[in-house]
């Protein structure tokens, strides 16, 4: 029979070392609860479980490389015209459109918190459980850019869809060249109906020639984005002119 001494060895031979770590803990109180084997086992293995959870919830986090401190309650829903609160709460609380491979497209000019809202629908749907990631338009077009010039962009897009959600971010300054645009639609192809896309735009679809400039890309790249999408249109001041007008105003309360 083995020694009970050798327990918490065994339970970090078999990769367990939440359990091997609070053994002892747990020990001790279902000796003083009376508990059963069973029930001691289960509790041991509820801390083992959620420890995994909060490791793999904090992976997830790092590698989606989201803007900092945007959270759906910290938006100004009321400065914004378009910004359907109950709409977008939804969109963050359920992944069933995710899953889906559905898209979804924030319109508006700059400063209404476009990104702001991607990242923090983004966020809320790591904490469900699903793998995000968040990138520049324009750093994204240069990474798939230089692997489709060492001929690699297959591999490259394929390594995208490990993220149930990628997010795009500010996609009207992708410059408006040939070269940067093809890849931009083959990101576009390569996940229609496979994997879902969030993307934030300056523009209007009827402005997106300054984005491809070819007519045809535009229509196919449009027409993939919108088959299964929610579309959210902006409107409002800059949050920047909010937050200026608010420091002028509190100085000369201030005086």
């Amino acid at each position: 029979m083995a020694d009970a001494t050798t327990l918490p060895v065994l339970l970090r031979q078999l990769r367990l070392p939440t359990m091997a770590a609070c053994y002892e803990e747990i020990s001790t109180r279902a000796e003083a609860k009376g508990w059963c084997v069973g029930e001691t086992l289960a509790t041991l293995c509820e801390y083992e479980l959620a420890e995994r959870s909060r490791r793999r919830l904090q992976r997830h986090l790092t590698e989606a490389r989201l803007p900092a401190g945007k959270t759906l309650e910290r938006f100004e829903f009321d400065a914004i015209a378009g910004a359907d609160r109950l709409q977008l709460s939804r969109l963050a609380g359920q992944a069933d459109w995710v899953e889906s491979a559905h898209n979804l497209l924030l319109f508006g000019p700059s400063g209404v918190g476009k990104s702001h809202l991607a990242a923090a629908i983004g966020h809320a749907l790591i904490e469900l459980g699903l793998r995000v990631r968040f990138y520049a338009a324009s750093a994204l077009v240069q990474e798939l850019q230089s692997a489709k010039q060492a001929l690699r962009l297959a591999d490259a897009l394929t390594k995208l869809d490990k993220y149930r959600l990628l997010i795009i971010d500010d996609i009207g300054y992708v410059k408006r060249t040939e070269a940067e645009t093809s890849v931009l639609f083959e990101l576009i192809a390569h996940r229609y109906e496979a994997g879902s896309l969030m993307i934030t735009a300056n523009q209007p679809f009827s402005a997106w020639d300054s984005i491809f400039p070819d007519d045809m890309m535009a229509v196919a790249a449009i027409d993939r984005l919108v088959h299964h999408a929610h579309v959210v249109e902006l409107n409002g001041e800059s949050y920047r002119k909010r937050a200026h007008a608010r420091r002028r105003k509190e100085g000369t309360t201030n005086r």
